[in-house]
């Protein structure tokens, strides 16, 4: 289960054009996940899950990820 929620926020990301520097704003992704009918509970674990396993970078502030080269290829 954990597993597909990584993967749902993960293919979000993916869809979504990122900004400076590959920047991705958190709230570009959860919003469509929760409009989708996640919750922010799923949302904060599925998103812990693709940073504990490398494919997403969280900058310090919370306010945006970037995809790591392990995450960038999971959708080459």
């Amino acid at each position: 289960m954990v597993k597909t929620r990584s993967s749902h926020r993960l293919k979000i990301a993916n869809g979504v054009e990122a900004v400076i520097d590959g920047r991705i704003y958190i709230e570009r992704i959860n919003a469509p996940f929760l409009a989708a009918g996640g919750s922010g509970d799923d949302f904060r674990a599925g998103i812990a899950r693709a940073i504990a396993q490398g494919w997403l970078w969280r900058h310090e502030s919370g306010t945006y990820l970037k995809f790591t080269e392990a995450g960038a290829a999971l959708f080459a």
